[in-house]
Formats: structure tokens, C-alpha cells, sequence
């Protein structure tokens, strides 16, 4: 069972971008990220899900490759945090799979390549 069916609404939601075929987590979007982080106060109350995600551009075997890679790369992040404990992150990789954004743009592609990290409030 995922967190949304064990704790309803989600309490915060926050993308990482990335380049395409990148899964660097680059200057901007990591001072973007902590500045997120440290705005939450009691942050060791929420559960994390990542979902990260990838443009249609490649195989759909690349894409799963490079869904991973981004979505490690973001927990990284996140657990080099203090407050952020490992065992609250749940990961889910959706490849090319699920885009939000249209995929025959560019503009599109430039926004499905993303993690979403989703804060849900575990008390």
C-alpha cells in the first residue's frame, strides 16, 4: 500500500530538474531543493516518496536506467540532509511511463524530466 492510500493528501510537493540524459543533480535546482527542505518545519514527521521521471527521447530500457539513476541521485540529496531519515523515503521510478507534460514538445520533455519528491505527514 502506498503512502497516499495510508495518509490521504499529500502535504508538500517539490521537482527536481534535469538535463536531458542527466541525472546530476545540478547547483540551482540542489540551493532549490535544501531551501524546500528547510522550509518544513519537523521535517522527521513526514514520509518521502520520490517519483522520478524522464522524457520519451531513448529506449524504454535507457529510460528505466535513467528513472533510477535520477531518482538515487535526489535521495542522496535528501539523506544528506540531517533531518531526513532513509527508512521514510520511498522510491518509485516511472521511466518514460505517466509523462504530465506533452512529449512532442520541448517545452514538455524539459518538464517531464523530473523528480517529484511528495512530503506526506506521518502523525
Amino acid at each position: 500500500m502506498g503512502f497516499a492510500q495510508r495518509f490521504g493528501e499529500p502535504s508538500a510537493i517539490k521537482s527536481v530538474y534535469f538535463g536531458g540524459g542527466s541525472f546530476y543533480v545540478d547547483r540551482e535546482q540542489n540551493k532549490e531543493l535544501q531551501h524546500f527542505l528547510d522550509s518544513i518545519p519537523h521535517l522527521h514527521n513526514f514520509l518521502i516518496t520520490v517519483h522520478s521521471h524522464t522524457d520519451n527521447v531513448g529506449g524504454k530500457e535507457y529510460n528505466e536506467w535513467l528513472s533510477k539513476m535520477r531518482g538515487q541521485s535526489v535521495v542522496d540529496k535528501l539523506i544528506s540532509n540531517e533531518k531526513v531519515k532513509p527508512e521514510s523515503i520511498e522510491i518509485r521510478d516511472f521511466g518514460l511511463f505517466n509523462p504530465i507534460y506533452d512529449n512532442s514538445t520541448r517545452e514538455g520533455r524539459r518538464k517531464n524530466r523530473r523528480v517529484d519528491i511528495i512530503l506526506w505527514l506521518a502523525i
